[in-house]
């Protein structure tokens, strides 16, 4: 019987010289350990032993969000457990499975290690660490708290994302069925309507209205339907850059969907519960009010409330409270008002704004849930009328012939 011969792999290796010179490269082997009895042999003192992931691979990975949140929380324990700046790069690169995060985190270490700042090391990658990020890192570092503030970031990041997350859950799920529905009702009109149509012509009998109806637009779709397909692509396409291009289309939109029925609420109280997070965040973090404004209006993630934050803003530099500012603008809920109004005679600002953004989140998830209940039963009327039109279409000539026997 023949032995399945062991697979072997390539890993990039690190370690040490009898002369304690640090060195690196890559060696193929069955698995860590042999590798590292391997280097022994060659006098070299191993380190950190890695496999390499195939170049496919790493490029396809992209770094989320939520990777720099974890990457955020990792760092914030790791400087809480007293553990070095540069050691706590190396473990947490070590536990990274996606090879672009590994790499963003070895080239962040450099950067520290060649004299620089965490923070100025962070803005070299703007992709991924935005100035909000950066200022408040910058904060932690300059009042010798940077564990706290990393603590903060983390807690900041993870929640916003969270949001997002609950948010595009709301918004894919229908328009996901909604387009399953409309590929099904292509289907039976490419392909299962002809064929009830050639039975429909030797009837000799005329047809009912419906069955007429979706015939004709079977028909059509027949004969247009990669026209339709290219139509649709391309209106997503002209869209999709009138949108990037255009402020006067973005800030329609936003407020459009604002005013869209429970979709409009919840896109609102995610806005508020936003503005909310992120001012708490920086304000607590040392960060002047109107210096933190100016990260929550790039924030905002809506151009209605960003144009809301800046007029906040021009009113606090003149010296008006903010809850009064708050309250001018018309967009704030009174509750997110009044708590504001607490914190400020209280001097707990920072805490009443973490507590509306709290109960603005759960809010949002509640509602989320409401929605996704509510929109089951809604979006299998919805295939039901038109799957279930189409088969009562083909299928009414029958019964009729079937009364008239």
């Amino acid at each position: 019987m023949a032995v399945k011969a062991a697979k072997v792999n390539l890993y990039a290796w690190e370690g040490l010289d009898r002369k304690g010179t640090k060195l690196s490269g890559e060696m193929a082997g069955q698995n860590p350990a042999l590798v590292k009895a391997q280097l022994r042999k060659q006098g070299i003192n191993p380190g950190k032993v890695r496999k390499k992931t195939a170049s496919f691979l790493r490029r396809g990975k992209k770094i989320k969000p939520m990777d720099i949140a974890l990457f955020t929380r990792q760092m914030a324990t790791m400087m809480r457990a007293g553990v070095p700046l540069l050691q706590s790069f190396d473990i947490i690169a070590d536990g990274v499975e996606n090879p672009n995060l590994r790499k963003l985190v070895e080239e962040v270490k450099q950067e520290v290690a060649a004299g620089n700042s965490f923070a100025s090391s962070l803005r070299k990658h703007p992709k991924y660490f935005d100035d909000l990020y950066c200022n408040l890192v910058d904060a932690g570092e300059q009042a010798g708290a940077l564990e706290t503030l990393l603590d903060r970031v983390a807690t900041y990041k993870e929640k916003t994302e969270i949001l997002k997350a609950k948010i595009k859950k709301a918004m894919t799920y229908p328009i996901a069925v909604i387009l399953v529905a409309i590929v099904v009702s292509g289907i039976l009109l490419i392909k299962v309507v002809p064929q009830f149509q050639s039975i429909f012509e030797g009837f000799g009998a005329e047809l009912p209205a419906f069955t007429l109806m979706v015939m004709g637009l079977s028909t059509f779709v027949q004969d247009w339907y990669l026209a339709i397909i290219c139509l649709g692509i391309a209106a997503v396409f002209v869209f999709k850059n009138a949108y990037q291009r255009s402020a006067k289309m973005r800030d329609a939109l936003d407020r459009f969907v604002l005013k869209i029925p429970i979709v409009g609420q919840i896109l609102y109280k995610s806005a508020v519960a936003r503005f909310a997070r992120t001012l708490s965040t920086t304000f607590a973090a040392g960060v002047p009010l109107v210096e933190a404004l100016d990260s929550v209006a790039g924030a905002a993630g809506n151009s209605v409330f960003k144009a809301a934050v800046l007029r906040i803003k021009q009113d606090v530099s003149t010296g008006m409270q903010l809850n009064y500012s708050m309250r001018s603008t018309a967009i704030f809920p009174s509750l997110a008002i009044q708590m504001t109004a607490i914190g400020e005679e209280s001097g707990a600002l920072d805490d009443m704004l973490d507590r509306v953004a709290t109960i603005y989140e759960a809010e949002v998830d509640n509602m989320v849930d409401s929605l996704t209940s509510l929109m089951e039963p809604m979006i299998m009327a919805v295939l039901g009328v038109l799957v279930g039109g189409l088969v009562i279409a083909m299928y009414l000539p029958i019964f009729q012939l079937g009364n008239v026997v």
